[in-house]
């Protein structure tokens, strides 16, 4: 496991299509693949393709996480089944690179929140991350990135 060094880039808006449930842990996993088809599918379907590589939001709710998980879009993605459009925020965006099993990723949000805090950056919205690698790959990488302002 590693993570790589914590950067602050500008990221334009990016309109996005995901998937939106509730679920405990252990049931994420399972989730993230049907979610990235069932987008991949809409965004067929309407004539666009995905912008970047797949990526999750999480929040914790009782029970476990509220997920959100898709792809960047190339365009304005219209609702279809369980997909919806969303926006991936523009502006200052904290990210590091996170290298190993996706079980540890919390690690990379710890770093960031401990580097921003001693960088004079606070978070202004929900962090997500983007995965570079798929679970088949013995050390995935996965790019952890929280939209930031100066304290």
């Amino acid at each position: 496991m590693s993570t790589s060094e914590i950067t602050v880039q500008d990221h334009p808006a990016q309109p996005a299509a995901v998937v939106r449930t509730e679920l405990p842990v252990e049931e994420i996993p399972a989730f993230l693949g049907g979610a990235f088809g069932e987008v991949i599918g809409a965004l067929s379907a309407g004539g666009l393709s995905p912008a970047g590589p797949p990526f999750a939001r999480y929040r914790p709710v009782d029970g476990g996480f509220a997920v959100e998980a898709g792809f960047p879009s190339s365009g304005e993605v219209a609702p279809s089944g369980r997909v919806v459009a969303t926006t991936l925020p523009g502006g200052p965006v904290a990210t590091t690179l996170y290298r190993g099993e996706y079980g540890g990723v919390g690690a990379a949000y710890d770093a960031v929140t401990v580097w921003m805090g001693e960088h004079g950056w606070t978070p202004t919205g929900a962090p997500w991350e983007a995965y570079l690698d798929g679970p088949e790959v013995p050390e995935p990488r996965t790019v952890v990135s929280f939209p930031v302002q100066r304290a």
